[in-house]
Order: C-alpha cells, then structure tokens, then sequence
C-alpha cells in the first residue's frame, strides 16, 4: 500500500521545525502537522536564543543545514557573547529575540522548501501495524499515513496550567488547548510515561517601569551572526534592563509560599534544577539576600517585557505584590501573569541513540517529550530525528552523533544512557571536550558530514569552503611569517612582553593576550577576512597542546565505541556482571561499550566481563 508521506512531523514548535527542514533537505516527502499554524516557531517562554552550551548547539544545527541560526539572525535585537573574561571553551552566544519576528523567520523558512507541506490539525492517535508506526489519525477525522511518525509535543501532552493553588487550566501552554488523545494513546501503547514541570514569569508594561532605578545592559558591538551561510542585516537593536529581587520579595514570598501550585501540593512534577522558580530559589537559598532580575524586551513593536528571573506558580494578585516589590517595578502593570505548566514526558531511556522508540519501529520522539528543557535541547533532538528518520525508511544505517562530534551528541547520548530524573539543560561542564565542542569550529566539525548526507545546497557548499579555506589561509600565514621584535612591539605593548628575536607569528600568539590579528598585521601579512575567521583560527594556534590531548581522549573513546554490542544480548542472565549492572544495561540496551561505560552503576569490572560476555555471544551466534 503507497503511503501518503515519507514522514509526518507531529508538532511545530523547535523540535518539530528543524526535524521538518532535516526531511526537506535530505529529499523526503514531510508533511508537518500542528494545533495551530500561526505558533510555529512560537517562543513559548523567554524570548532569547542561545547561552552557555546552547549557543554552540545552534551553531551545530546550522552547520548541518537547520534553521534555528538563521531564523535569530532576522530576529536579533540584542547580541552578546557570554562569558568573554573566560576561555574560548566556553564563550557562549545569546541572541535576545523579537518573539514576533523570530515566528515570521521560521515560517518562511519552512515555506521555503517546495515539498514540505504544513497543516493545521490535532492528531488524536497513531495508526501503528504490529510493533510499526504508520500514520496518525486527527481529531477531526483525517487519516495521513507514513513510513515514519516523529512526534515534537512539547508541554502539549495533557498538558496543565497552574496559577496558585485553586486554578488549574488544561493547556500545552497559555492560549493554547493541550494534546490529551495523543497522550493516552501513547501510554495505552505501553510507552512509560511520567511528568515534569516548567514556568514562565509575569511580564510587564515598560511604560510603567520606573527607568532610573534599574541598571542598563547594552550589547555588544559585534557583528556576530550564528548562521555560516548567510549574512542578514540585523534589526535595530535594543537594551535590557537590571534590577533585584531583594529581602522584600523574600517576605512577600514566604508569607504566601503555601499558594504557590509547586508548595501547596498542587504539582507533583519535578521542575528544572537550573531554571528555578522564584519561589524555588527562596526556599533554595535562605542566605542569599537578592536575586537578579533581567528585564527583556519581547520585540521591537511592543512595549511588553519579560520579567526573567521572577518564574512562578503564586496567584496573580501575590504575583502583582511581589513585581511591585522589585526597585524599578514599583508601579508596573502586569500584562500577563507568570504560570507552572505541568505535562507528559517519556524517559528518554526507552529510546535508541537516534532517537527512535525500542518499541515501536519508525516512531521518533524529539524534543521536551524526552524530559529536556530548552529550545535549542528540543531544536537539536529533532535534527537528529529528521536526519535518521528519512536514513532508517531508506535502509540506510542511522547516523549517531559521538561526544566529540557535537553538544548534539553530548545531549542525545545522556538522555538515552543517563535517563533524566530532572529536565535536562545542556551546559559545556557535561562535556568531555569542551575545548574541541567550540561555537566557532562547528562548521569545521560537521561540514563533512552535512556534506556526506546532502544536507546542503551547492551554493552553500560553496560559501563553507570559503569560509573554511580562510581559516586555513590565515592559520598557514601564521605558521610560515616571521615576525621581528621591531614590527611585534606594538603588537606585543598589551601583553607586557616583547621579543628579542624574530619569530613565528604561530608562537608569538601563543603568549596571554596576544592578538592574532595584530601580529600578522604588525608582520605585513594582512588577511582580508572576517574577524570571527581570524578568532577561529587564534584559538586553534594559542591552545594546540591542549586540542592535541582532547583529540587522543577522543581517539581512545572512539576505540571503545568501536566494540559494539550485540542487540539481543540477554543482560538478565550474564550472571559474571554485578545485578545492578545487568539491571540497567538490560534498561538502556547500549549500542557499545562506550555507551555502556557511562552508564551509572556500571563498573570497570562489569565492562571488563562484558567484552567477554559479548564475545562469547557472538561465537554462539555463529555456531
């Protein structure tokens, strides 16, 4: 029977969005289904793109064609580089975002691409063949079949708002109706399901904030663009603001925290550690004597801000309190209360290392579905998804991203060998090689495979090249252009040292401070390139030693990766592992023997017994 599409991508929020382009890229036929067709895209919570980790996440979707880069790039109206004073390992860029022009941005991307079709509709269940997904059915009756189902439901499945402890509203979020067929159909499937929660905080009228009393943030001047196949001009551009919560809100807090949905029982859902609740960090932090607060401008056409740091489940009229609480906020007009939303989740350890459910074959999940938090988390699964649910309906081997390759790989593989028991940021401490996952190389380590797969066109083929071969130029200028103490004086004024001998412009860098891009110019060796190009490669020259020894940790690990495991290997009965061991290896089921070393309560030893065990299998197998 010829089906209708190759893949139906339930949900268009970030996950179901990239999942999308990945399809159109790679040739599927993709038809895109969501609730709403003029949410997509939509930035249901603070309006900013990127930060610690997730900054180079997005540079990783866009290396590999996705469109979450591009689409901040047409939003930007704040840019900043987190974490300059530190090393390049962790410099992290954040692009605050008009809400509005973020939303336009993704939908004319994905109507960019002939042979994605959009459509608005509530799937309500799954049409599924023995242990085969093959389409979904809507509530109003429609039927679409598929090779390949990938669902990106977000806070949608039977999805709750709470505000106090008496106001409990059925929504995947604020205006929004929740997915409750879809989520019981699932869990009669056999799926284990649990919940999680997450908040939003109030946001403001800024004509009413008292300006005088808050510290301004500008951005910085940089011209900085997440995609590396275009160049857009940025909107204008626009301040944040600076303020406190302080001992007053503590009180105001405290005295009301029993109506606070999470305290007064009303939620049972554990929330994100590293996105807290206010009423969370009171009760978190007795000694801390303020919290800061970030005021946010939601666009370029409103006046509306997001009040970041305030996140709460309190009633609207203890909400109002404390907002008047904060200096600057004194006489602020609420334009919407902040809220807790409660929602289906499915631990992520029912899933193989391409996303694909163990239990149903062709059926993906992506995105907050899996126990994350985060847009760029839920934009990262659903590449991933796309990616290997067009590989897997081919035939072909799917495509599994290593801890060296990307944050990408770091995220999936932890959600599917560590399982959650939190929903799960993405933050560079959770990398092994957080000096070889940097924002500025991600094309340079995923061109090859977007490359491999056909993820892009010729002209942006071409334009990576280029840019690549820059890198190349500038770091070769470096390594054979001698620089004299005279020329390098100027250059070397800031780092209070100076040559007393001509020397390699590739060593000279080398010393703290020192800027690549002075000393050629010093040199005479002038590169007419971007400056994000000459950084690039500064960073490659200033800490060779140290990139050297994270590529032979990756070596060793890829090593260990190389010893697959067999998929039927029956855990239960290798009587030489420990019992726990054998326990949450027979959970997760890993692919190989380094998946199955970073598995909590496997030991060296039980690694050791298991190389002899699977051997031992194989051998059976054959005979």
């Amino acid at each position: 029977m010829p089906f209708d599409y190759d893949v139906l991508i339930v949900g268009a929020g970030h996950a179901g969005s990239e999942a999308a382009v990945m399809c159109a890229r790679l040739g599927a036929r993709a038809l895109l289904i969501t609730s709403n067709l003029d949410t997509i895209g939509q930035m249901s919570c603070n309006p900013a793109i990127g930060g610690i980790a997730k900054g180079t996440v997005v540079r990783e979707i866009d290396a590999l064609g996705g469109l979450m880069g591009r689409a901040s790039d047409r939003a930007t109206i704040q840019f900043r580089m987190l974490n300059r004073s530190k090393g390049p390992a962790v410099w992290a860029p954040r692009a605050q975002c008009d809400r509005t022009l973020y939303r336009r941005a993704v939908r004319q991307l994905l109507e960019g691409f002939r042979d994605l079709e959009l459509t608005q509709g509530m799937v309500a269940r799954l049409v599924v063949h023995g242990d085969q997904v093959g389409g979904v059915e809507t509530t109003d009756g429609r039927r679409f079949t598929a090779r390949a189902v990938i669902i990106t439901a977000g806070t949608f499945l039977r999805g709750r708002i709470h505000v106090g402890t008496d106001t409990a509203i059925p929504a995947g979020r604020a205006g929004d109706q929740p997915a409750v067929e879809i989520a019981q159909h699932i869990a009669a499937l056999g799926l284990t399901v649990s919940r999680f929660k997450t908040g939003t905080p109030p946001r403001v009228d800024g004509r009413t904030v008292d300006w005088s009393k808050v510290e301004r943030q500008d951005g910085d001047e940089d011209e900085y663009r997440f995609s590396f196949y275009e160049r857009v001009e940025r909107p204008q551009q626009l301040p944040c603001w600076i303020t406190w919560a302080g001992p007053a809100v503590k009180a105001i807090i405290e005295r009301h925290l029993k109506e606070s949905a999470l305290y007064g029982g009303a939620i049972s859902g554990r929330g994100p550690r590293y996105c807290p609740s206010v009423e969370d960090k009171v009760v978190k932090f007795p000694d801390a004597k303020r919290h800061q607060v970030f005021l946010e401008p939601e666009g370029l056409d409103t006046a509306e801000l997001y009040v970041n740091g305030l996140s709460t489940s309190l009633p609207v009229q203890v909400q109002v309190e404390f907002v008047h609480a904060v200096p600057g906020l004194e006489r602020a007009k609420l334009t919407r209360p902040g809220y807790a939303i409660e929602y289906d989740y499915y631990p992520p350890t029912q899933l193989t290392p391409w996303l694909e459910t163990k239990a149903i074959e062709h059926l993906w999940f992506a995105g907050q579905i899996n126990g994350t938090t985060g847009y760029e988390e839920a934009a990262g699964q659903g590449v991933v998804a796309g990616i290997n649910a067009v590989r897997r309906i081919r035939g072909h081997e799917p495509v599994v991203l290593g801890r060296d390759d990307a944050y990408i790989g770091v995220l999936v593989d932890d959600l599917v060998t560590r399982g959650v028991d939190e929903p799960y940021r993405l933050f560079t401490s959770r990398s092994e090689f957080r000096l070889l996952l940097r924002q500025d190389n991600a094309l340079r380590r995923l061109l090859p495979l977007a490359e491999t797969l056909g993820l892009l066109t010729a002209s942006e083929l071409r334009v990576a090249e280029r840019r690549l071969g820059e890198e190349e130029e500038v770091l070769a200028a470096a390594r054979e252009t001698t620089i004299t103490p005279a020329q390098a004086a100027g250059a070397l004024a800031a780092t209070g040292t100076k040559l007393v001998e001509p020397e390699r412009v590739a060593s000279v860098v080398k010393r703290p401070g020192a800027s690549l891009g002075q000393l050629l110019a010093a040199a005479g060796a002038v590169q007419q390139v971007e400056g994000d190009v000459v950084r690039s490669a500064e960073i490659e020259l200033k800490y060779e030693g140290y990139l050297a020894r994270e590529r032979e940790a990756a070596r060793r690990l890829a090593e260990l990766a190389s010893f697959a495991l067999p998929g039927d290997l029956p855990y239960l009965e290798l009587a030489s592992l420990a019992t726990e061991a054998r326990q949450k290896l027979d959970v997760v089921r890993p692919t190989s023997l380094a998946q199955a070393a970073r598995i909590p309560g496997v030991s060296p030893s039980d690694l050791h017994n298991l190389v002899v065990e699977a051997t031992r299998w194989r051998r059976r197998e054959v005979a």
